[in-house]
């Protein structure tokens, strides 16, 4: 009774960052256990905790391989706590009171805004059970055409095909990057029926929620989708498609001669783009970053660092953030007092919003850069920000060097990815003990800028 009243006496921020916490707790002590391990040998407390903190915020970043090292039954934990981080925490609860009471409290309506998947009032029910039952729809497709394609062309049992193919959709359609493979899709380079079908899940789940409802019920109205779509769905998706052009293009210019090389020509665009779209909170390498140019590594810092859309799967600082943000400098260049995209104009706090969670990105990513550098000097520059980068957007991406990282570094890189999928500003929000009301404003000085 006083565990139900402390919980209830907690803010929305703090019901959040909790519930991820005891999620990464409750999958550390799991996997501990001997059925979780295939071998005589058994996980140390450090990697199950780096483990379930890597399933749970959706990053992919590993020290034990995942196909030999785990069992079956240690595979399919890691996949429930990436189902259950893809999903959130406080959808679920959501979802479990609106089956069982028939109605969401506003609290939860909150909590539900502090996680990245917001819950309208007007609609609470549709988008509750839109975001499971397109996330089962989306899972299942991918999971059928990958088994298929693994029993078919690679001879694989049904059985086998089946849990590989549920393994690798739920993965990449939560952006996780998990695989069961000890060198995760590098086996698949020159398979377009492999990387696509995982391309696609991995986008359309990074794209966010909002942005697919917006899309199912424009395809229902048969509305005109330029004058109806809101100005997120519209920074969301112009974005991606950018972004995936330019990645593509970038991989391409930097890796023709490079990891490319061997590939022919079609293996290389394919690549290319397929290494366009994961950084962006996937995980998923179907060439060995260890190898590749620091240039490139220097353009997939970029990529991970901004992410996808908000309210999904993706990690980062999200596209949304990265608009509002050239949308201020363009303002501010221009002499324009006002913020605008798309013919409308932003609230001032939403550029303050965009301002702080970027910084906060940065700040966060320069002291895990120190910590690591200083904790592990051996590993070059270029390694040890791509790692720590890779952890706070939630990518999973590495050249290599997590497992030979030491226990105080993963240490640091298992808060970072808690942090990448929690947000810095609903953890400040959740560590604050209150929000100052002030009933008085400051004399206005205006200092010099630039």
């Amino acid at each position: 009774m006083k565990g139900l009243l402390f919980l209830r006496s907690l803010g929305p921020a703090r019901l959040t960052a909790i519930g991820f916490l005891l999620l990464i707790l409750s999958g550390t002590g799991v996997l501990m256990l001997p059925f979780a391990e295939s071998g005589a040998e058994h996980a140390s407390f450090l990697a199950a905790l780096f483990t379930a903190t890597s399933a749970v915020s959706l990053t992919g970043l590993v020290v034990e391989d995942t196909g030999t090292f785990w069992s079956p039954a240690g595979q399919a934990v890691i996949l429930l706590l990436i189902q259950l981080g893809g999903l959130g925490i406080m959808s679920l609860a959501s979802l479990s009171g609106l089956l069982l009471t028939g109605r969401i409290s506003l609290k939860a309506r909150k909590t539900g805004a502090y996680e990245g998947r917001p819950i309208t009032a007007g609609g609470i029910r549709r988008t509750l059970f839109f975001t499971v039952g397109f996330t089962a729809i989306a899972e299942a497709t991918i999971a059928v055409i990958v088994g298929a394609r693994l029993m078919v062309g690679y001879g694989y049992s049904f059985r086998r095909a089946a849990w590989e193919g549920v393994f690798h959709a739920v993965s990449a359609f939560n952006n996780a990057g998990f695989s069961t493979h000890s060198d995760n899709l590098v086996s698949f380079a020159s398979d377009a029926w492999i990387l696509m079908p995982l391309a696609a899940a991995l986008i359309g789940g990074g794209l966010g929620f909002p942005v697919w409802a917006e899309l199912v019920r424009l395809v229902r109205r048969r509305s005109n989708a330029v004058h109806r779509i809101s100005i997120t769905a519209r920074m969301t998706l112009a974005a991606t498609a950018f972004l995936l052009v330019a990645g593509t293009v970038f991989v391409a210019a930097t890796e023709w001669t490079g990891v490319l090389a061997p590939m022919p020509v079609a293996v290389k665009l394919l690549n290319a783009f397929f290494a366009s779209a994961t950084p962006r909170t996937a995980g998923f390498n179907a060439f060995d970053y260890g190898q590749a140019h620091p240039i490139t590594l220097m353009g997939t810092d970029v990529l991970m660092f901004l992410g996808g859309g908000s309210a999904g799967t993706a990690g980062g600082i999200k596209v949304t953030t990265a608009c509002v943000l050239l949308a201020a400098m363009a303002a501010e260049f221009t002499g324009r007092e006002k913020t605008t995209i798309g013919h409308r104009s932003l609230p001032h706090s939403v550029t303050r919003q965009a301002l702080a969670l970027s910084f906060a990105g940065v700040m966060v990513v320069t002291v895990g850069v120190a910590a690591l550098r200083f904790f592990d000097p051996q590993f070059t520059g270029d390694q040890v920000s791509f790692e720590v980068i890779s952890a706070f957007a939630t990518s999973g991406l590495s050249t290599g060097i997590t497992a030979g990282l030491s226990s105080a570094s993963q240490i640091v890189l298992c808060f970072i990815m808690y942090l990448g999928r929690v947000g810095p500003t609903t953890l400040v929000a959740a560590l604050s003990a209150k929000t100052l009301d002030r009933r008085f404003s400051y004399p206005e000085e205006r200092p010099f800028i630039g």
